[in-house]
């Protein structure tokens, strides 16, 4: 069991690598170590995830070209198909002879 005084600290907080009562100075510096390897990955997690996010917003902006792009070759599409029905029935009147009366 525990006996005496409780300190409760905040994870990572201003005061959280701060050295002990009566720690020696090797304490002090593994403690000092610690919080930069844990400052370095949060900077390297920082700018990976800044990298990932702009990342995100470019696939996004070549998403939405993409789908002005579908959208006008659908619109082409009907056009065109259109246009081809039109000429084919123009054709046909054409080339077939009406019936005389």
């Amino acid at each position: 069991m525990c006996h005496g005084h409780h300190h409760h600290r905040r994870p990572f907080s201003d005061d959280h690598f701060a050295p002990a009562r009566g720690a020696g100075p090797l304490l002090n510096a593994d403690a000092v170590a610690a919080a930069e390897d844990l400052r370095s990955r949060l900077a390297e997690t920082e700018a990976r995830l800044a990298r990932a996010r702009a990342r995100e917003a470019e696939l996004s902006r070549r998403l939405e070209e993409m789908k002005r792009f579908v959208s006008v070759m659908e619109i082409l599409e009907t056009y065109l198909a259109r246009r081809f029905a039109e000429q084919r029935d123009r054709v046909e009147r054409l080339l077939v002879p009406s019936p005389r009366n």
